[in-house]
C-alpha cells in the first residue's frame, strides 16, 4: 500500500494531465525546441518544414504563425534557440545549416568545405550532411554541428565562420560519421558520439587546440587564398570504446547539469547512464527501447531525478512512447503511449511542460503535455482563447468596397446600387446609335483588311478616266459564266492538257443557267 500511494504521488507531481496537439506536418516531427523564456516553440520534421507557435498569441486552435521550408529536400536534423532567445539554429541534413531571427527571417548560412580536400581539418565548413547540432548555452556567439564527414565544428555566430575543427580520434584510419553531438549545461564539455559506437568528450574551455595552419606551405600571395585561421583539435578529454553496438547510430547524448552523468540512446534498442568520472562500465543498461528513427531523443527532468527518451512504433498500426526511468535507482517507472513513434523530446524547466514530437511517414504531431496545478503559462495560454467564428463578411476584406457620394458631380456620380437610371428610348438610341460602329465594308477607303476589299472611292486620276470611256466596270455587274465561255472556241488549242479527258468525258457538260423568279413567272 506504501508504494502504490508512493507512485501517486508521483504521479500528481508530474505535469502528464492535459496535453495539447499541435498539428500541421505531414510527416514525423522530428526535432523541437522551446525558448528559455518558453514563449515561442520551434518544431521540424521530415517534411523539411518549420513551424512557429507563439504561446501568447496563439488560440485553441494551435495555429503556427510563421512556416517555413529551410533547405529543399532535406530533413530537419535538430533546432536550437540561441541563449537571448533573438535567434535560432536550424540544422538540416544538408551540409549547411541556417540562422533566423526570432521572427523566422533567414540571418545566414554556413559556409560548404571543399569537398576534393581529404584532411577534413583543412576545409571551411563540411562537406558531407550534418546529423545535429546545438546553440551554446551561455556564449551567444559560438554554436556546434556534426557532421557525416566524421567532424565536429565549433563556430562564430557573428561572422559565421568556424573557429575550431574537432576531429575524434578512431582505432584505425578512415572517416566514421559523427552522428550526435552536444555541450554540457555550462558549455565546458563538448561530447560526440560516433557511428563506430564510440562516445568521446572534449573540454572547450578558452582557447584550446592548435592552428590548423601550422605544417602548412604557405600560399604565395599573388594567389589571394585566405590563411586557415580556425584551431584543430584531435585528442579527446576523454573515451569510451564501444559504448554501443558499432554501426548502429548514437541517436542522442545529454549531460547532467552537474557534469557527472551522461546518458546516451543508441541505434541498437538502448539507453545508457554513464558516470563521466569513471567511464569503464555503464551505471545502467536499458534494453528493448524500438528505434527506428536516427536521432531520437533522450533527456532530463528539471530536477534531474528521471530521465525521459522515447520509443518508435514498429508496425504501421502499433504506437510508440515516453518512458522515464529514475535516475537514482536506475529503474522505469512511467510509460506514456502515444500514437507514431516518439522521437523529440523536452521538458522545459520555467513552464514545466513536456514537449513530445512524434509521427510516421504520413503524418506528425507535437504534444505537449502539462497540468494546470504543477505548470504554468506555455501551452495554458492558448487553450484557454478560443478562435474567432467565420463571418461571412470576412470574404469581402480582401476587396475594397466601393464609395458612393450622392452630391458628386453628375460626371462623377455613380449609381447607388438597386437604383436604375431613368432613361428615355430616344436617349436609349443615341446613346446605342454613338456606340454602334457601321460596317464600312468595300465603301472604306484604303486597302482591303478582314476578308474585304479595300477601294478608293474614285479618287484616283486613273480610274475616273477608265470610267468616262467605259472601259472600267463594276466586277459585280459581269457575269461570270459568260467570260468563261467566250474562250471555248479555243479548246483545240488547249488539247495538249485535256487530251487525258477525251475518253472519260467526251461531251462537256456545263452548269445549268440559274434564272430569278421574276423570269420563271413571266415564262408561266
Amino acid at each position: 500500500e506504501e508504494e502504490e500511494e508512493e507512485e501517486e504521488e508521483e504521479k500528481e507531481e508530474l505535469p502528464l494531465s492535459h496535453e495539447l496537439v499541435l498539428e500541421g506536418h505531414t510527416k514525423a516531427v522530428t526535432a523541437i525546441a522551446l525558448d528559455d523564456a518558453g514563449a515561442r516553440l520551434l518544431t521540424g520534421g521530415h517534411d523539411y518544414m518549420v513551424k512557429i507557435f507563439d504561446f501568447g498569441g496563439m488560440k485553441s486552435d494551435a495555429k503556427p504563425f510563421r512556416s517555413f521550408e529551410v533547405d529543399e529536400g532535406h530533413p530537419i536534423v535538430s533546432l536550437s534557440w540561441s541563449p537571448s532567445g533573438d535567434a535560432f539554429l536550424a540544422v538540416t541534413g544538408s551540409p549547411q545549416p541556417k540562422v533566423y531571427n526570432r521572427e523566422g527571417k533567414e540571418q545566414g548560412q554556413f559556409v560548404r568545405g571543399d569537398m576534393y580536400i581529404r584532411d577534413q581539418k583543412n576545409t571551411k565548413g563540411h562537406v558531407a550532411g550534418c546529423t545535429g547540432g546545438q546553440w551554446h548555452p551561455v556564449d551567444k556567439l559560438t554554436a556546434m554541428t556534426c557532421s557525416s564527414d566524421g567532424t565536429v565544428r565549433v563556430w562564430d555566430m557573428d561572422q559565421l565562420v568556424q573557429k575550431t575543427v574537432i576531429k575524434p580520434q578512431l582505432a584505425k584510419p578512415g572517416r566514421v560519421q559523427v552522428t550526435a553531438a552536444c555541450y554540457g549545461s555550462t558549455g565546458h564539455v563538448v561530447a560526440a558520439g560516433l557511428m563506430d559506437g564510440t562516445i568521446q568528450l572534449w573540454d572547450v574551455r578558452g582557447k584550446f587546440g592548435r592552428s590548423a595552419a601550422i605544417e602548412q606551405v604557405a600560399v604565395p600571395s599573388q594567389q589571394m587564398v585566405a590563411r586557415q585561421d580556425w584551431n584543430y583539435v584531435s585528442s579527446a578529454h576523454k573515451i569510451i570504446r564501444s559504448a554501443h553496438v558499432a554501426g548502429s547510430e548514437i541517436t542522442c547524448l545529454a549531460l547532467s547539469r552537474d557534469g557527472h552523468q551522461l546518458i546516451s540512446r543508441g541505434g541498437d534498442d538502448t539507453l545508457k547512464a554513464w558516470d563521466t568520472r569513471s567511464l569503464k562500465q555503464p551505471l545502467a543498461v536499458f534494453e528493448d527501447l524500438d528505434t527506428t528513427f536516427a536521432n531520437t531523443q533522450a533527456c532530463f527532468s528539471p530536477d534531474e531525478r528521471l530521465i525521459l527518451t522515447g520509443t518508435s512504433a514498429r508496425k504501421a498500426d502499433a504506437g510508440g512512447s515516453v518512458i522515464m526511468f529514475d535516475r537514482r535507482e536506475l529503474k522505469m517507472v512511467r510509460r506514456l503511449g502515444m500514437p507514431g513513434s516518439v522521437i523529440a523530446l523536452q521538458w522545459h524547466p520555467r513552464i514545466n511542460q513536456i514537449l513530445v514530437g512524434s509521427g510516421d511517414r504520413k503524418a506528425g504531431q507535437a504534444r505537449i503535455l502539462y497540468s494546470p496545478l504543477l505548470s504554468q503559462r506555455g501551452a495554458m495560454l492558448a487553450v484557454g482563447r478560443k478562435p474567432r467564428p467565420a463571418n461571412p463578411f470576412d470574404m469581402l476584406v480582401a476587396s475594397a468596397l466601393p464609395i458612393y457620394n450622392p452630391n458628386a458631380l453628375p460626371m462623377y456620380r455613380e449609381p447607388m446600387p438597386g437604383q436604375r437610371k431613368r432613361k428615355t428610348a430616344e436617349s436609349d438610341a443615341a446613346e446605342n446609335k454613338q456606340k454602334h460602329k457601321p460596317d464600312l465594308g468595300s465603301a472604306a477607303p484604303g486597302m482591303g483588311a478582314g476578308g474585304k476589299l479595300g477601294s478608293t472611292g474614285g479618287t484616283l486620276l486613273t480610274q475616273y478616266v477608265l470610267k468616262t470611256h467605259g472601259l472600267l466596270k463594276n466586277p459585280l455587274d459581269e457575269d461570270v459564266r459568260a467570260s468563261i465561255l467566250r474562250h471555248a472556241d479555243k479548246a483545240d488549242e488547249y488539247s495538249l492538257f485535256t487530251a487525258a479527258y477525251k475518253s472519260t468525258q467526251p461531251d462537256k457538260i456545263y452548269a445549268e443557267e440559274e434564272k430569278d423568279e421574276e423570269d420563271e413567272e413571266e415564262q408561266t
